[in-house]
C-alpha cells in the first residue's frame, strides 16, 4: 500500500523517532481535537479526522472513496496543485474553483472562513461530504508557505467537521459535514513533504505505510 502523509492529531511526541512507526507532534490544544488512536485510512464520508491526506495520484484508496462519496450524494471539487505557486495563486485559485463570494478577502483567515462555512460548496448546497482533490501537487515540496497552507486546510475541516464553539459544545445552528483535503503526488513520496507540513501550526502528522 502507497506510503501516506495524514494529518491527525495525535498527542505522543517524537522522543524516539528512528524506533516509532509514525512521526507525530503534540496534540494543538487550540483547536482541542480529539485523539485519534485508529491509524486506518481515512474516510472521505465521515466527520473525522485525519482532515488532511498526501498520498499517490494511482493510490486505488482514491478511487474508492471517491467513488462511495459520490454515491452518497457528496460533491468533489478538483484543483491543479501547479496553480498553486504562491499564496496569492493559491487565494485566487480556490475562490475560482470553488466559488467563493465576491467578499472573500484573499487572506489565510478569509479561506478558513470560506471553507468551513461551504460557501460555493459544501452543507450550504446541501452537500453532506465534501472532498477537495489538489493534483499534481508534487510543487508544493519547495513552498515556503506549505506549513501555513496545510494548517489553514485543517482549520477548516476541523470546523466543519465538529462545528464546536470557543467552549468545545457543538453549534446546533451550525450542522457538521465532512471535509477533507487529499494532495495527490506523481512523483514524490509523501514522506518528503512531511518537514515542510510540521512548520504549520497545530498540525499533527501521522506516517503510515
Amino acid at each position: 500500500m502507497p506510503e501516506k502523509i495524514r494529518e491527525t492529531s495525535l498527542s505522543q511526541t517524537m522522543n524516539n523517532p528512528t524506533t516509532m512507526k509514525k512521526m507525530k507532534t503534540r496534540a494543538p490544544p487550540t483547536l482541542r481535537r480529539a485523539t485519534i488512536s485508529d491509524v486506518s485510512l481515512p474516510s472521505l464520508t465521515r466527520c473525522a479526522s485525519p482532515w488532511v491526506a498526501f498520498t499517490a495520484a494511482a493510490d486505488p484508496w482514491v478511487a474508492a472513496e471517491l467513488t462511495e462519496l459520490r454515491a452518497q450524494g457528496g460533491l468533489v471539487c478538483v484543483l491543479d496543485g501547479r496553480d498553486l505557486h504562491g499564496p496569492a495563486a493559491v487565494f485566487r485559485t480556490f475562490a475560482r474553483e470553488l466559488s467563493f463570494p465576491d467578499y472573500f478577502g484573499h487572506n489565510w483567515d478569509a479561506l478558513v472562513d470560506c471553507l468551513r462555512d461551504g460557501h460555493g460548496h459544501g452543507h450550504g448546497h446541501g452537500q453532506p461530504y465534501v472532498a477537495v482533490l489538489i493534483e499534481h501537487a508534487d510543487g508544493l515540496l519547495g513552498m515556503d508557505f506549505l506549513g501555513v497552507f496545510i494548517s489553514v486546510l485543517c482549520q477548516a475541516s476541523w470546523h466543519a467537521n465538529l462545528r464546536l464553539d470557543a467552549d468545545g459544545i457543538p453549534c446546533e445552528d451550525e450542522p457538521p459535514y465532512a471535509l477533507h483535503f487529499v494532495l495527490l503526488l506523481d512523483r514524490i513520496p509523501p514522506a518528503a513533504f512531511a518537514k515542510g507540513v510540521a512548520r504549520g501550526m497545530d498540525v499533527g502528522i501521522d506516517l503510515t505505510a
